[in-house]
């Protein structure tokens, strides 16, 4: 393990985190946070000479359309539906006092 972790940085990230550690939660959080350092370390030795940085693995596009009004403005026909209509709306029980 070629990174070490001290003490004072698991402190620090503890207060971060606002989390309590006892003596084996810090040991245990130090030997984890060595290791991810360590895989870090070792994905810097990959050669990506030639590959291009992305965000995403599929291409992403946006599907901006026009906002066009299709269906109208076809009162009588949705009020045919309701079972109780008054000057040209829905009429629902009521229900607040």
């Amino acid at each position: 393990m070629a990174n070490k972790i001290s003490d004072e940085t698991i402190e620090y990230a503890g207060i971060l985190a606002k989390l309590e550690l006892s003596a084996e939660e810090k040991e245990a959080a130090k030997k984890d946070m060595g290791r991810m350092l360590d895989y870090i370390d070792l994905l810097n030795q990959l050669d990506t000479e030639g590959v291009e940085p992305m965000s995403h693995v599929f291409p992403v596009q946006n599907v901006f359309r026009e906002d066009v009004v299709t269906n109208g403005d076809d009162r009588e026909a949705i009020l045919a539906n309701a079972p109780e209509k008054q000057d040209g709306a829905f009429v629902v029980p009521r229900t607040v006092e």
